[in-house]
């Protein structure tokens, strides 16, 4: 063979090698991330649901035009920059240049006029600063501008609330969707893209990064900063039994878990290759939710009985187990939070069942039996229903539990019908503590009738406490608003909060970049 077929040959064997590596290395280089969650994903629209697992799908595939940062403050997120005019009634917002959603359309002021819409005729914290808007409109492109009537001291709160419902920046064309319709498209301009045909509600849920995702250079924080993606897909294992979990982590069969029971942390102690964390620190609440919709709930003063009726406890040693892990709190907004009070609330959540009957009595219960739904498959809330079935019924409430998985009793706490014809009368959850600090952004405080969310109490007295809370900007009056809140409640209880806990997150010591915060982060994570 002649010398310059030689080196043709030895040229082309080159160029096919260069060819080869440079289609076979992402796939071999390819991070994907498997993860536990707490519940199984059945629905995509976090605006329509405040389910966690739909919140966190949230933040895998939106942005949000301001984010909350490790220390809880408020930063701009896709917001470039913003002002108020001196008597703060308009306050204009551009978007940071070069943001696009999943399928390449660029993200305009129009989307986030329709987005911010959509999600306040179903948050509270957004119908209560829309409620002072006078009109949101797309100057151009790239701008947004609102308009008070009057002044509002929670604007950039609320474009930064963190929580079920997060304001999530969708198009247009998807957040034109009635609100009270789910939307089953998760087009968005985050982190991550959904992918949908890879879906399979039971097993898997599945993300891949976005390559047109365009981070803040600052570093991440919180959920704020620059939100990077570090591994190429992410896979979401609904795996329901929590030992089966604990086992596929020891066995790397999956990289994390979201939500360890804590009487599994024994089987890891042993574990080299396995760490524990809290990743939100300031916790979770617990709560019972009331429907007011039908007897005998629809009385205030039987809601009250069950204040009387309930202990924390009791709640708290049955689904938390360690007290290192939770706190008894009696008071609306979480103990460690600058609104946090007891006033008024000594007499109650005391258990006391004697006091209950008599209030029973007072009320005229009829024995009508109370429908609570009882969620059978989330670590760390399986036992809420129980416990509050017996201590129910030792106060004379005839209760009938009835099980479900976490996502039908998500679908179900939505009906208004009758409790026997398929609705209901209470049910159990619990709230990142960050979700209610304050009156307005605590959605079981939202007492707009069919305007508040799934149990529509209905009081105008509660309804001007928010505001006065709303408009005031002195801390020292504000928790004197809210401590009238608390008080409020005991005449007129939306719910009833049940204590404190923080949950740890088990990952093998491969996952690295874990962010604190008080929704889980999945950017900056990455895996070895």
């Amino acid at each position: 063979m002649s010398s310059l077929l030689t080196r043709q040959l030895r040229t082309l064997l080159v160029t096919a090698a260069l060819v080869v590596s440079v289609l076979v290395a992402p796939a071999l280089a390819q991070k994907t991330l498997r993860v536990a969650m707490h519940s199984d994903l059945k629905i995509l629209d976090p605006i329509w649901t405040t389910a966690l697992i739909s919140t966190h799908h949230g933040y895998l595939v939106y942005d949000t035009l301001f984010a909350l940062d490790e220390k809880l403050q408020v930063r701009p997120q896709m917001v470039e920059r913003y002002d108020a005019s001196p008597d703060k009634l308009v306050w204009t917002f551009t978007l940071r240049e070069g943001l696009a959603f999943h399928d390449g359309a660029p993200v305009t002021a129009e989307d986030c006029v329709q987005s911010l819409k959509r999600w306040a005729a179903r948050d509270t914290v957004g119908q209560k600063l829309m409620s002072y808007v006078a009109e949101l409109a797309a100057a151009d492109a790239r701008t947004l501008r609102m308009t008070l009537k009057e002044p509002y001291g929670l604007v950039l709160q609320s474009l930064a609330k963190s929580g079920s419902n997060v304001p999530f920046m969708m198009p247009r064309r998807v957040a034109a969707t009635d609100p009270n319709t789910q939307i089953t498209d998760a087009t968005g301009s985050g982190p991550f893209i959904f992918v949908k045909d890879q879906w399979k509600p039971g097993e898997k849920a599945v993300y891949v990064k976005n390559p047109r995702y365009k981070p803040r250079v600052e570093p991440p924080s919180g959920l704020a900063g620059g939100k990077v993606p570090m591994v190429d897909r992410i896979e979401w294992v609904w795996i329901p039994d929590p030992q089966t979990q604990v086992n596929a982590l020891i066995g790397g069969e999956i990289d994390l878990i979201e939500i360890l029971s804590p009487d599994l942390l024994p089987l890891l102690t042993d574990s080299k290759d396995i760490e524990v964390r809290v990743v939100n620190a300031a916790g979770r609440q617990y709560a019972m939710r009331f429907n007011v919709l039908h007897k005998p709930f629809d009385n205030p003063k039987i809601r009250a009985a069950a204040l009387m009726a309930l202990s924390q406890k009791e709640f708290l040693d049955a689904n938390v187990g360690d007290a290192k892990w939770y706190r008894i709190c009696k008071s609306l907004f979480p103990c460690g939070s600058p609104l946090e009070s007891t006033a008024g609330w000594a007499d109650v959540l005391n258990g006391d069942a004697a006091k209950a009957k008599a209030m029973l009595a007072e009320a005229g219960y009829d024995g009508t039996p109370v429908v609570l739904l009882h969620q059978t498959d989330i670590s760390g809330h399986s036992n809420l229903a129980t416990v509050g079935k017996a201590q129910l019924e030792r106060a004379g409430f005839k209760v009938d539990l009835q099980a479900m998985d976490w996502q039908s009793l998500v679908a179900r706490r939505a009906k208004k019908d009758p409790p026997a014809q398929g609705g209901w009368h209470a049910y159990f959850t619990s709230w990142s503590s960050v979700d209610v600090l304050d009156p307005v952004a605590t959605s079981f405080l939202n007492a707009a009738c069919d305007k508040a969310t799934f149990g529509w109490p209905c009081d105008a007295d509660l309804e001007k406490l928010r505001d006065q809370y709303a408009k005031e900007t002195d801390p020292d009056k504000q928790k004197t608003i809210a401590e009238a809140v608390q008080r409020h409640v005991l005449t007129y209880p939306t719910h009833v909060p049940l204590g404190q806990f923080t949950t740890p997150t088990a990952l093998r010591k491969t996952v690295t970049g874990m962010l604190a915060a008080p929704s889980f982060a999945f950017w900056n994570i990455d895996r070895k």
